[in-house]
């Protein structure tokens, strides 16, 4: 400890010239026990203390005496930065502190006492600190068995306050308990218990005296919890149990079970393999399986293939005993990646093919489920239907951006569904529950474009209302403002869309003070934009800020796959919407698809409302086509267009399977028919999108 640290900077001067009678007063006053004298240059030239001045006092010397006839001349003064002198060798009232020469302070005994009383304090809060950060509970008492230590472990495990603790008789506190009678205890006699429950909870009392200077004054407990411990033994003794029960579960498997570690050497396999494959755990186990090959025990050997692909592998091959199995080996990896045993499951294949059978059932039924699952979903709230690998990909693409607030730029032909991206952005996006503007600037007058957008204030132009009116940007607050058709934007407003676009802020019609809107922006065109910024008509850098992320939704014709299933969709609305059950032939579907469809989806809907209000009969044929839609006589095949083989034989599938329910009612009388499994009728419906007679799809 330095003198700096206790010192007092503070103190009262004296001049020599003054009287011990003005000194006395200043020290009553002031409660001094000294008090430098300091001459007129301030420097130190003597001292008086408390113990000078009561000696004058009792000598009934006069008070007119002067403070340099009985002042001490040369004081014992301490360095500022000296230590504190020990108090235990030295016993002085104030020494004057001095620096570079000059007096900075005085140091008091009491002050001393004080910063050590402080510290002695503040190393009893430290150690009750560590006490109370130790893990295990602490409770220590005197000789008269008073509380000393009850650290913050014992009270949450007894629930009681450390304050009505510490101090407390601890036969109040826990009077009639193991806890007590382990604690006192001396240490020439055993613990009461090895073990003290408390709660759910189990501990080992460590006790012992604590002695010092030779002397017994009174004894600590530390309890150790022993919980984990019991439960690893109770974990073991499971642990053994669970083995036991594994043997019997492996041995009573109908399914052979062969095991072997990373080198293919056989560990061991069951009697089910044993009766399956007709060869013996004893001509097997400590083999390599390599070797059983060689020997013509397997005709081959689904271990050494899964260890040589690192993959979990399925064969068959034929057994000893003539039957024809199905092995299924499955590698094991340790954390490094190393394989360290390999499980071979063995069934027969008549046995499997039965269940293959029922799996492809449930996974047919499955997904016809999901398939019309879909459709409801769809008939309830407006989603992409699709078939085709290209609109998989963009309504990926259109997901991965939907978490962020990048301006998109919608870009594809007139009615592929610009609007309905738009849609789906919204509500997979973070602005969900804010609100979903659409423009179409191409419907709105050039003149009354600006006002709607941004909006205007009070009296900005002749007719304007009175109290100004707010536009769309700001009707868009926190949510998404879809502008369509932006090339129809006027070049003057594409320069306030830009600043909007680069500051989020927008100024009303006649306004003069910018407003800010949080909005995020998405643009859909059917138009060239390049082109029309070599024409002059739209501006280079709108262009680079619309389109940081661009998505471009593929016309129909790119994407034939998705003419079946839009058709069927289409249908199953109207019909629901005119209480009506028409089909499509199926020569209507192919000449769909070879349609160029210059409207694009809205084109196809527009058609399918048509057909289903104006067609006579319940099948719609050739004859309810539009005239656009006809199509010559089928040409010779010398003279036909040749196709890629994949759809010409989904095309004959298509009409196979509507022929045939055209003909029985049910999936399983299709697939007797067809000699399938009636899984993969189903799955075909689901793919093709064919309505039964029973009007399901």
């Amino acid at each position: 400890m330095k003198v700096y640290e206790v010192m007092n900077p503070r103190f009262l001067p004296l001049r020599a010239r003054q009287t011990i009678g003005e000194v006395s007063r200043l020290f009553m006053e002031y409660s001094l026990d000294a008090s430098p004298v300091l001459n007129e240059e301030q420097e130190l030239v003597g001292l008086i203390t408390k113990n000078r001045l009561l000696e004058v006092l009792v000598q009934e010397l006069s008070a007119a005496i002067t403070v340099q006839e009985i002042m001490l001349t040369d004081p014992v003064t301490i360095v500022f930065d000296d230590d504190v002198p020990d108090i235990r060798k030295q016993k002085f009232t104030c020494r004057p502190v001095m620096r570079n020469g000059q007096l900075v302070g005085m140091l008091y005994y009491t002050d001393i006492i004080r910063a050590l009383a402080l510290e002695l304090e503040q190393g009893k809060k430290e150690i009750e600190a560590a006490i109370d950060a130790v893990y295990n509970p602490v409770i220590e008492i005197d000789n008269d068995f008073r509380i000393k230590i009850f650290n913050r472990q014992a009270s949450r495990l007894l629930g009681i306050n450390i304050e009505d603790a510490r101090g407390a008789n601890v036969h109040d506190l826990l009077g009639g308990t193991e806890l007590l009678e382990s604690l006192i205890y001396g240490n020439h006699k055993p613990l009461p218990v090895n073990k003290l429950v408390i709660g759910d909870r189990s501990f080992l009392p460590y006790r012992n005296d604590v002695v010092r200077d030779g002397n017994v004054i009174g004894s600590v407990m530390v309890l150790r919890e022993i919980s984990e411990f019991e439960e690893l033994v109770r974990q073991s003794q499971y642990t053994q149990k669970l083995n036991r029960e594994l043997d019997a579960i492996f041995e009573s498997s109908f399914d052979g079970l062969y095991v072997a570690d990373g080198q293919a050497i056989t560990l061991r396999l069951n009697k089910g393999f044993e009766r399956i494959t007709g060869v013996s755990a004893a001509e097997c186990v400590g083999r390599h399986m390599a070797d059983l090959v060689k020997e013509g025990k397997f005709s081959r050997s689904g271990t050494l293939l899964a260890l040589e692909k690192k993959e979990r592998v399925t064969i068959s091959l034929v057994a000893v005993t003539g039957n024809e199995v199905l092995v299924t080996s499955n590698p094991i990896f340790d954390e490094e990646g190393n394989i360290i045993l390999v499980v071979t499951n063995v069934r027969d294949i008549t046995e499997l093919n039965e269940l293959q059978r029922k799996l492809e059932q449930v996974e047919g039924l499955t997904q016809l489920y999901r398939s019309q699952l879909e459709q409801l979903k769809l008939q309830t709230s407006r989603q992409l239907v699709f078939n085709s690998n290209k609109m998989k990909e963009l309504l990926e693409l259109v997901l991965r951006v939907t978490g962020v607030d990048s301006t998109i730029l919608i870009q594809g032909e007139s009615g592929v569904g610009k609007e309905l991206i738009a849609e789906i952005i919204h509500s997979s996006s973070n602005r969900k529950d804010g609100p979903l503007i659409k423009v179409n600037c191409g419907a709105i007058p050039e003149n009354l474009l600006e006002s709607e957008l941004f909006g205007y204030e009070a009296g900005a132009f002749t007719g304007a209302s009175k109290s100004g009116k707010i536009g769309l940007f700001e009707l868009a607050q926190g949510g998404i403002l879809f502008l369509d058709e932006i090339g129809e934007l006027p070049l003057n407003l594409q320069v306030k869309l830009l600043r909007f676009l680069q500051d989020k802020e927008i100024l009303r019609v006649g306004g003069e003070q910018p407003i800010t809107v949080d909005v995020r922006i998405l643009a859909g065109t059917n138009r060239n934009l390049v082109e029309m910024i070599a024409n002059h008509q739209f501006r280079l850098d709108l262009y680079y800020r619309l389109n940081v992320i661009p998505i471009f939704v593929p016309p129909l014709r790119e994407r034939p796959e998705d003419v079946p299933v839009l058709s069927n969709y289409f249908l199953d609305i109207f019909n629901n919407k005119y209480q009506m059950n028409k089909r499509l032939h199926k020569s209507v579907i192919d000449v769909l698809l070879e349609y160029h469809w210059p409207g694009n989806v809205r084109e196809l809907e527009n058609l399918m409302e048509r057909m289903v209000v104006t067609s006579i009969n319940n099948i719609i044929s050739m004859q309810d086509l539009p005239a656009t839609f006809k199509v010559p006589q089928m040409r010779l095949e010398s003279e036909q267009e040749l196709m890629p083989l994949r759809q010409a034989v989904e095309n004959t599938e298509r009409e196979l399977l509507e022929a045939a329910f055209a003909r029985y009612r049910s999936s399983y009388q299709v697939a007797n028919a067809l000699q399938v499994n009636q899984s993969t009728v189903i799955r075909k419906v689901a793919k093709y999108g064919i309505r039964r007679q029973d009007g399901r799809s």
